[in-house]
């Protein structure tokens, strides 16, 4: 009777851990070389293709406004979000790399949706490392970047001289520490809720199963996941903002 009981919960946990990424289609190049789509892979066209849509919505709207009017309805809270956001790079970077301010806040939106994509049901694609670390990675190479057009001297003696020579190992790896530690933080914030509420979904009574995830929805996908992007984002402007300032 008792191994009746515990053997569907422990099948139903089981089930819930799985989380293999799904592998739609692969196509073979080489003999050692094969491309993959999976589902990080289809979810990030979705999102991708999402923001490009409302990117081009955006820009058939501008094209008619009148700069000389007062502006109203979709172009004040456009122009809101634009003014609201150079405030908040100034705030957390250097005046110096306000250029990268649309870069960053493209990461953001793309980083929102996919953080709070899993309420619809899709996998998020940030709970895949693969993704992660190729973003956190493209900070590391800004930071790089702007450290060497700003201040090329500061910036390599930081590394290579200060306090002084023998330092140098490790302040080169905690440079590559970086996007390690922005892609992990991400990573395991998103997948760890995934797995929180797959547990839940797999583990409640079926009835509750309608009602009792809607709470924890709301944090792990909305509240955590724009907390997370919100995260990664400050910290890659700040990196980026000390490299660069003197």
């Amino acid at each position: 009777m008792g191994n009746e009981t515990i053997q569907p919960i422990e099948a139903v946990a089981e089930e819930s851990l799985n989380f293999n990424i799904d592998v739609f289609a692969s196509f073979r190049i080489t003999e050692n070389i094969e491309i993959l789509i999976t589902e990080t892979t289809v979810n990030t066209w979705i999102i991708m293709g999402l923001l490009v849509l409302l990117g081009i919505i955006v820009r058939i709207k501008s094209n008619k406004w009148d700069p000389l009017k007062k502006p109203t309805g979709l172009q004040n809270v456009i122009e809101l979000a634009i003014e609201a956001w150079e405030k908040f790079f100034r705030s957390n970077s250097s005046d110096r790399v306000i250029y990268l301010a649309p870069w960053f806040f493209s990461l953001f939106a793309f980083l929102f949706v996919s953080n709070i994509i899993g309420i619809t049901g899709l996998r998020p694609p940030t709970a895949d490392w693969g993704m992660t670390f190729p973003l956190a990675f493209s900070t590391f190479l800004l930071i790089i970047f702007a450290g060497m057009r700003h201040r090329p001297k500061a910036y390599l003696k930081s590394i290579f001289l200060e306090p002084f020579f023998l330092f140098a190992p490790l302040n080169i790896i905690g440079e590559l520490a970086r996007p390690i530690s922005l892609s992990f933080r991400m990573f395991g914030n998103v997948l760890g809720g995934m797995i929180l509420l797959s547990l839940l979904y797999g583990l409640a009574p079926y009835v509750s199963r309608f009602i009792l995830p809607a709470p924890i929805h709301m944090y792990f996908d909305l509240v955590a996941g724009a907390l997370q992007a919100v995260i990664f984002v400050v910290l890659s402007i700040t990196f980026v903002g000390v490299a660069a300032e003197d």
